[in-house]
């Protein structure tokens, strides 16, 4: 009988043991049997080595890292010790469904690329329902660039091939690695200049397989709301987008992050220049910078709703 390929688990963790344990549990519970998981601590992190302690599974390889490095190096260094020949990106907060590597690995077992990434939907986790997203499927013949940032509606939200749904091969990670010392935007940096190898192609499991858990009272580092670090980070980026995605991830992520924190008048003309200039408009991504200028949030969250989205209590992950 022919054994499935070993893939390798990487999951970066700082200061959340409770979840930490969850993650973990969903990756182990996984219907692919061959798997390990390597849980990198990024720094002081006795709690979370406390947490993991009590899961008596030899799949389970833990590396405390003496300082804190950032997400981006502790992925890199988890995917260095991995002995897989695939990798699957876990974030400490979110979950994964039993049956979410076998899915991907079909797709990637089925992809002539040298290099597949494959994503899939999530279920975004609110302390009040559940919602599937993103609702459009992705269309791999776009440019990554327009794939992650130019939505259709209020209700699609940033979560395209969001980390925790990343699946591919160790030897690509290795040869395009996490940019080391980026506080925020890691998956999307990472996500552009993987689109630029060759050897890189992009599908997509229209399933939902990866629970991401958004909590009103807990700030993660990607929803951070520091619009200067966003528009500088675009900038240097600019090259990787096309002029479409370029005015719709100004007016979706920076204009959006700046008006949560009320910048002035100063600031909005500063990302308005960038929208027009920089960028190439279109009656879509105008209509998004004058949503996040003029219209107030609780009007836009009411417009989040759709039948295509199911919406449905919380429900706990079976393996889990």
């Amino acid at each position: 009988m022919n054994c499935p390929e070993l893939v390798s688990v990487v999951i970066p963790t700082l200061n959340r043991p409770e979840l930490l344990r969850k993650a973990v549990l969903s990756a182990l519970c996984q219907t692919w049997s061959s798997i390990e998981v390597i849980v990198v601590i990024d720094g002081e992190g006795r709690t979370s080595e406390e947490a993991l302690a009590s899961i008596g599974d030899e799949r389970l390889h833990v590396i405390p890292l003496a300082v804190n490095l950032g997400g981006s190096e502790a992925r890199n260094i988890g995917v260095r010790a991995a002995k897989g020949d695939w990798i699957a990106f876990l974030d400490d907060d979110d979950e994964w469904l039993p049956h979410k590597i076998a899915r991907q690995m079909e797709a990637a077992k089925a992809s002539q690329a040298p290099f597949p990434v494959i994503s899939a939907r999530l279920i975004v986790r609110k302390p009040e329902c559940d919602l599937i997203r993103p609702i459009h499927p992705v269309d791999p013949r776009l440019p990554v660039s327009e794939q992650l940032f130019c939505r259709k509606t209020f209700a699609d939200g940033p979560y395209t091939m969001q980390t925790s749904t990343l699946l591919t091969r160790r030897e690509a990670v290795l040869a395009i690695p996490f940019r080391f010392g980026l506080r925020r935007h890691q998956d999307w940096d990472w996500l552009l200049r993987a689109a630029c190898n060759p050897k890189v192609a992009f599908d997509f499991v229209p399933e939902p397989l990866t629970v991401f858990r958004v909590a009103d009272n807990r700030q993660s580092v990607g929803r951070a709301l520091d619009w200067h670090f966003t528009l500088r980070w675009a900038q240097e980026m600019r090259g990787y987008f096309t002029p479409k995605a370029y005015s719709f991830f100004i007016a979706t992520e920076c204009v959006a992050r700046a008006v949560k924190v009320k910048a002035g008048p100063a600031a909005r003309w500063l990302l308005i220049r960038e929208f027009v200039y920089r960028g190439s408009p279109t009656p879509r991504s105008l209509m998004w910078l004058a949503a996040f200028l003029f219209i107030p949030q609780r009007w836009r969250r009411s417009g989040q709703k759709s039948p295509s989205i199911s919406a449905r209590p919380q429900q706990p992950i079976s393996a889990v």
